[in-house]
């Protein structure tokens, strides 16, 4: 998924505090004006001003933002990943007593080897959004006596009886995708694109597939599921053990590209299987090995397929979750199609994996979209799944025969996710936007249907993360005025203990920094169509009503993504050293972008880059009213679907925009993967004059002045030939330009050195163009 890699936080979102609640029912009755909940500091502290270097360095400005949060399935500890204060990007493992409420060091990740990561784990951790050394991630065994621990390539055993760490006999060669099995007695991983399961017991090591290698990949997610599905892995244990669900793709027919990985040092010649909008994707197919005898039976991954005895292997379709049920006699998994108006929920028995049985079927004239929302229950016949068959997502109870008994959550307002099932006390829990979309909350809502309750109690950002066996959970919390912070709750909301209260008081990072840090004003204008969009508006420090400010204007801009919001983030570093550089810094989710609804969503169906530059347009014009604005000098920059914005935005209505920033575009939609191309713009065969009109290469003869562009030279989702490609148009038009390019860097531009001369290259130019210009 195309997503501005220059937010840090993990790829689920972030952000705790203060903006009061009464923003919530302000915004519900303004319409078109910006309303102001009166500019202020945000917390108590230093007036020191900001600098680019401070943003990247070590500690963290926000504090202690532990990631990896989990709770032992016996409830009795709390489990995270912190960053060292020397080095914010190298984890050790930490935990607290529930009891007692102490934390301590439960594992240096010193004592664990530390090995160059192989090429395939690179690029998995690039689509994890993970960057980092020491420990990255962990697994409780289900005793909640030893941890598996993943460290480059070898796997450790931490026992937590006598607190030894063991390195586990998995033989030559590098381990990926390692994981616990659900009662603890295996491990298994993926090596050499094999599927291997160790016994704990026995140290016995089995190959549970051997044709793995060259085009062949077992239990290996593909790229577009890894990139644009959400799904990381390609195996899935049943839950009594007894067997592994695993993905088979054949890469044959995906098309080779050698790519040039540009380094400081010499290039790359890399070898990838990209598969471009309207070529080919993997062949897939879906195996279930039994682990008594290793044999392996395939599914038929469509109910009405006409071929019943082999392996069904379609290659127009995608293959996006596989789930068990509970009685590990069943499987279900979800069947899209390749222009992604279908998606069917399946059902096999293990003993008949010839005959699936259809669900759910989900239909759009635009697109479906996918989530993780489904759960089978264990104390009736029964699964809840989410849907946005209403225009906004919601959960939905069906029976195990695929017939709807009740419709959980309604109205125009949508569900986050899916948090937690108390079948016991007959609660669902879940994250939404019920009381505002710029705030993420917990709710719940009784199993057997009625009236949804708010569990959660800031204003913010609730990203919860609950006990496997009761409703108890950790709170991973954060607003425009607390960075995140971490607190145990009981099932009703009741805050019962501080994991990491990150309360910014003198000796915290931000402290000296924190008198400068400002609230933006929130608000709402009105779309071509009537649709209302939110907005956000960060004014300068100090600020004189009698002056007249050039303006950033900081944009994504695509599907799946919102940058209003009452939350932390990292990318706002950058927004706070502009302010205080004298800019004013404006944000607007246009049509298109998340949490609002299909209609919202689904107008740049076929044709990007319309809808979303119109929305900006609007944004602009609003700015312009403003007394204190200097409308002659307004920039806009994005990176990644936010850069492809600067361009079109740049191209398409140059009188609006002075200047711009793109970082590591897509700048011709045919240069993009097929998954997240053809979700929006449909096949290029059947969309030649939308794919024309969503590249920004029709425009650039508009051009006339104050374009920086940037990118990755060994990016590869945003593949570099994207900006190579605006690069020769504009020198053959012989438009002058700027352009950055990072040897190394990939997608996510990573590293405090490349952040502090991309920063400083930034304000440099936004300087130059904005305030130093003749």
């Amino acid at each position: 998924m195309i997503k501005n890699r220059l937010t840090w936080f993990p790829a689920c979102s972030l952000k705790v505090r203060a903006v009061p609640l009464l923003i919530a029912s302000q915004m519900a009755m303004m319409s078109t004006a910006m309303f102001s909940i009166t500019p202020a500091y945000a917390m108590e502290g230093g007036k020191l001003p900001l600098t680019i270097e401070r943003m990247n360095a070590s500690p963290a400005l926000a504090g202690t933002s532990p990631r990896g949060l989990k709770l032992s399935p016996d409830g009795q500890r709390v489990t995270y990943l912190a960053g060292r204060k020397d080095n914010q990007n190298f984890y050790d493992l930490w935990q607290m007593d529930v009891k007692t409420g102490k934390s301590s060091l439960l594992l240096n990740a010193d004592k664990l080897a530390s090995n160059e990561l192989s090429d395939e784990e690179k690029a998995r951790r690039e689509r994890q959004r993970i960057y980092g050394e020491g420990i990255m991630e962990y697994f409780w065994a289900d005793d909640s006596q030893a941890l598996l621990i993943p460290a480059a390539g070898n796997l450790y055993y931490f026992s937590l009886v006598d607190n030894s760490v063991s390195q586990l006999p998995i033989g030559e060669g590098f381990a990926t995708d390692a994981r616990l099995s659900p009662r603890g007695h295996f491990v298994s991983f993926v090596r050499d694109q094999n599927l291997y399961v160790l016994d704990l017991a026995t140290k016995k090591l089995q190959a549970m597939t051997t044709d793995g290698g060259g085009v062949i990949k077992n239990a290996m997610a593909e790229f577009v599921a890894q990139e644009e599905m959400d799904r990381m892995t390609g195996y899935w244990w049943a839950p009594d053990e007894s067997a592994i669900a695993f993905t088979r793709i054949d890469e044959s027919g995906v098309e080779q590209v050698t790519r040039n990985e540009i380094y400081a040092d010499g290039i790359k010649l890399t070898e990838q299987r990209y598969p471009y909008a309207g070529k080919n994707n993997v062949d897939i197919a879906l195996g279930v090995v039994t682990l008594k005898d290793k044999a392996i039976n395939w599914v038929k991954l469509r109910e009405d397929h006409s071929d019943e005895n082999s392996e069904d292997k379609s290659k127009d379709i995608y293959l996006p979750r596989v789930d068990w049920l509970p009685d590990s006699k069943h499987l279900s998994f979800q069947w899209q199609s390749r222009d992604q108006h279908q998606l069917d929920l399946q059902l096999v028995a293990l003993d008949a994996l010839t005959k699936p049985k259809t669900l759910v079927k989900e239909r759009s004239d635009a697109w479906v979209n996918l989530n993780n929302d489904l759960h089978f229950l264990k104390q009736q016949s029964a699964f809840i799944w989410a849907s946005e068959r209403d225009g906004f997502n919601h959960l939905y109870l069906f029976d195990l025969k695929g017939k709807l008994k009740t419709q959980l959550t309604k109205g125009e307002w949508a569900v986050d996710e899916l948090e937690y099932i108390d079948e016991t006390a007959g609660w669902v829990y879940f994250t939404g936007r019920k009381d505002t979309p710029i705030e993420k909350q917990l709710y719940r809502v009784p199993l057997a249907g009625g009236k949804v309750e708010r569990v959660s109690k800031q204003a913010g950002m609730h990203n919860p993360v609950f006990a496997d066996n009761q409703s108890v959970y950790l709170d991973y919390f954060n607003s425009l005025s607390q960075p995140p912070q971490i607190s145990l709750h009981g099932d009703e909301g009741q805050q019962l203990a501080w994991v990491e209260q990150n309360a910014v008081k003198q000796g915290h990072p931000l402290y000296d920094y924190a008198g400068l840090w400002q609230i933006p004003e929130f608000g709402e204008l009105k779309a071509e169509d009537g649709q209302v969009l939110q907005t956000r508006l960060f004014k300068p420090v100090p600020f004189d009503a009698s002056k007249k400010y050039p303006v950033v204007v900081r944009v994504y801009g695509g599907p799946h993504a919102q940058l209003v919001t009452n939350s932390w983030s990292e990318q706002d570093y950058f927004t706070q050293y502009l302010v205080q550089q004298g800019y004013v810094v404006f944000q607007l989710d246009n049509r298109g972008s998340a949490h609002r609804g299909t209609q919202f969503e689904q107008v740049i169906y076929r044709h990007l880059g319309e809808a979303e530059v119109n929305d900006q347009k609007v944004g602009v014009d609003y700015l312009r009213s403003l007394p204190f604005v200097d409308a002659d000098n307004v920039a806009i920059y994005g990176h990644s679907y936010g850069g492809y914005m600067a361009l079109m935005s740049l191209f398409k209505a140059p009188d609006y925009f002075k200047a711009a920033i793109s970082g590591a575009p897509v700048t011709d939609w045919r240069l993009y993967d097929t998954h997240y191309t053809e979700r929006y713009l449909g096949h290029p065969e059947g969309n030649e004059k939308g794919y024309e009109a969503s590249s920004v290469f029709p425009y650039v003869k508009n051009y006339q002045a104050g374009l920086l562009m940037y990118h990755g030279m060994a990016d590869d989702n945003v593949l570099f030939e994207n900006s190579t490609r605006v690069y020769k148009a504009l020198q053959d038009e012989g438009k002058l330009f700027q352009m950055i390019d990072y040897p190394g860097s990939k997608h996510s531009m990573r590293g405090e050195k490349v952040r502090n001369h991309l920063y400083r290259s930034l304000a440099d130019f936004l300087d130059r163009q904005l305030k130093n210009a003749k």
